[in-house]
């Protein structure tokens, strides 16, 4: 039973008592004025108990006095001799409830103070209808025993529960302890691992950079799955501790969008899924948020998707609505696969569900991945809902709360685009009809968020018939529907109708087709391309069309005891154009940077002998000593939430976790190299 309901049990028990009482006080005629003041008092109790007020200790008072009022009222009446051990019993065994031995103390002496009463009742000359004979007497002492019996009996009941929740608190101590060491364990390993991992990644891009093999891709995907995989054991600690520290940044929209559809295409896409990705155009271009915990939420809904999904496709839903702080950013994540029932959804805010435990299950993943979404939702004040349905599919919808920096729409056309589109898709194709509804979904939502006429073809004569009606500009099709007829339409791209063909990897159009191709997964950002550029749409497989930047000229020290690390770092770097030196030890930084000019610093935390910490102070130190100005960049496998914000507040100017992230690298150095005046961070 709950603190709640018992305390309700308890004053139910006392209202019935006291409304008792007062029909007793009725049928006997004793004093008129009691019995309103009884009901007044049952009144007063249960209001305490549903407003809340006052606390919980005062009110068990107030209820206990009560208690204690109307039992003394009924016990100084002479006619109660008979029932007056059978009321104490009443209160002793309801107040046992309250768990309070005091208490019960207290009854006790009560029941002494009422027992000499109707002694002396007993023994007032007078008294014709009780007399104090050896029945009374023995009578009054078997009142005695049964009282005191019952009055022990409620005393080790309260012992015995007092030592069962102590044995529980115990035991769930115990349990959390051992829990607690267990996530300790797994962050450990996770951030220990971290450092090969770097190494793997680091190693393998160079070995692909100089073209040494086809192997590399193998050993660069594999350590990006460990990558991730770690991220997932130190993200599923934090959750379960409920110790997500959020990491506020601007961001772009379009971006989440973005990694959305880079992430599918380096994924195992064996069962030739769709993916079709339905931004709305009304979006905030830049909102500010947890963007790290945003990336994670799109990744592992998108991956568990796809690992439970053998046909048909996913997809992708994010829209906004508008709040007076800002917006709910609402991400839908629609699959056609096997479905859960309602206890598996239950199931997975508790962590570590998977569908299938066998070992020789062949769906992949460490069951961590759904859990760890609930637990970012909820730290950053959104929410999770799943709905699904065995063997049709499941939906999962997050809504979060951010911020917006930039309300302009994400996503527009140009004012000086005039004419119709069409989109030319066969319902037939499809072996999943809910393929069919995701593509016209997307379609209509773009159409209506951008604001331009949209019509459905799913024939030439369709199209033919179209044409002569409407002024039509664009069409856009899939790679079968243009396969059926490719001559048509290589002849109709020719003419002023812009062709767009959303299709597979590797696929290209007909020698001397103006037919512009759109690789899959189709989503808004290359048709908005092509509705803004027509022909001259140029790289329409990314948004992220920004140029590499040029560090050139920029000096850089590397500090980690960890030689592969400095390996890997320098080869970074150089890619950059920056010239680099490194350093095995905090001491030997120190000493370097006092012989040498360096912009920046990048630093390991944990070192033997002086730690990063120490380290980046004495080089700040120095370089306030000799009038120089030094960036200095925590370079770690510390990268656990907050750690960001830990370096900072230490006295780093920026962070960046191990394994290295290049979009996290390039921004980190851009926003310091701007702030700090050296401004090189140009384009190449």
């Amino acid at each position: 039973m709950t603190s709640t309901n018992n305390e309700r049990f308890i004053l139910l028990l006392v209202s019935l008592g006291g409304i008792g009482l007062s029909i007793e006080s009725v049928l006997l005629h004793w004093e008129f004025w009691v019995p309103p003041i009884i009901i007044l008092g049952i009144i007063s109790i249960w209001a305490m108990n549903i407003t809340g007020n006052p606390e919980y200790k005062v009110r068990k008072v107030a209820y206990f006095a009560y208690t204690m009022l109307i039992i003394f009222y009924h016990g100084v009446h002479r006619t109660s001799y008979y029932d007056v051990a059978l009321v104490m019993v009443f209160a002793l065994t309801v107040m046992s409830f309250m768990d309070d031995v005091y208490m019960m103390n207290l009854l006790l002496a009560e029941y002494f103070i009422l027992f000499f009463v109707q002694i002396f009742f007993l023994a007032r000359k007078g008294d014709s209808a009780i007399t104090l004979d050896v029945i009374n007497i023995s009578r009054m002492l078997l009142y005695l025993v049964i009282v005191f019996a019952v009055f022990f009996c409620c005393i080790k009941a309260i012992n015995d529960r007092a030592e069962r929740r102590l044995s529980e608190e115990e035991k769930t101590n115990r349990i959390e302890a051992v829990d607690a060491d267990m996530e300790d364990f797994l962050s450990n390993i996770s951030h220990e691992l971290r450092t090969p991992v770097n190494v793997v990644l680091g190693m393998s891009e160079m070995q692909i950079k100089k073209k040494l093999g086809e192997e590399a891709f193998s050993i660069r995907n594999a350590g990006t799955r460990l990558a991730y995989q770690i991220e997932d054991i130190q993200d599923y600690t934090e959750c379960k501790r409920n110790k997500c520290i959020l990491e506020e940044d601007e961001y772009m929209s379009t971006s989440l969008i973005n990694d959305v559809v880079m992430n599918f295409r380096l994924l195992d896409n064996d069962r030739n899924l769709e993916l079709i990705v339905d931004l709305d155009p009304k979006v905030p271009t830049k909102m500010r948020g947890d963007v790290k915990k945003l990336h994670k939420i799109f990744r592992h809904l998108l991956e568990n998707a796809l690992k439970f999904t053998r046909k048909g496709g996913i997809y992708v839903k994010m829209f906004a609505e508008e709040k007076d702080y800002g917006i709910n950013l609402c991400i839908e994540m629609t699959d056609t696969g096997i479905g859960m029932d309602a206890r598996s959804i239950a199931a997975i805010s508790e962590g570590m569900y998977q569908v299938n435990k066998k070992r020789n299950r062949s769906s992949g993943g460490i069951g961590l991945g759904l859990f760890i979404v609930y637990g970012f939702a909820h730290s950053m004040g959104g929410f999770v809902k799943i709905e699904s349905e065995k063997k049709i599919g499941t939906t999962v919808r997050v809504t979060i709360p951010q911020k917006v920096v930039d309300k302009t729409p994400c996503l527009s056309i140009s004012r000086s685009f005039v004419g119709d589109i069409i989109f030319h898709v066969r319902s037939d194709k499809y072996k999943v009809p809910k393929v069919r509804d995701f593509y016209r979904a997307m379609a209509t939502n773009l159409a209506i968020g951008i604001g331009v006429p949209l019509y459905s073809a799913q024939s030439i004569k369709e199209i033919e018939n179209l044409q002569e009606k409407m002024n039509v500009t664009l069409i856009f099709m899939g790679q079968e529907e243009y396969e059926d007829n490719p001559a048509y339409f290589d002849e109709l791209s020719k003419g002023d109708v812009v062709v767009a063909v959303s299709a597979a990897p590797g696929f290209k159009p007909r020698p001397g087709s103006g037919v512009l191709v759109m690789p899959k997964p189709l989503y808004a950002y290359p048709v908005i391309k092509v509705i803004n550029e027509g022909r001259d749409a140029k790289d329409l497989a990314t948004m992220n069309n920004g140029e590499k930047p040029n560090f050139g000229g920029i000096k850089a020290l590397v500090v980690d005891d960890e030689p592969m690390n400095l390996v890997v770092a320098t080869g970074l770097l150089t890619e950059y154009d920056m010239i680099v030196d490194t350093a095995d030890s905090g001491k030997e930084s120190i000493l370097k940077f006092r012989n040498a000019d360096y912009d920046v610093v990048f630093m390991d935390h944990m070192m033997p002998e002086m730690d990063g910490v120490e380290a980046m102070k004495l080089i700040k130190a120095a370089a306030a000593e000799m009038n120089k100005n030094v960036i200095v960049i925590a370079l770690t496998a510390n990268a656990v939430s907050g750690a960001r914000e830990m370096f900072i507040a230490e006295g780093f100017d920026g962070f960046i976790a191990k394994p290295i992230n290049i979009a996290d690298f390039e921004r980190v150095m851009l926003r310091e190299l701007t702030k700090s005046g050296k401004g090189k961070g140009g384009q190449k």
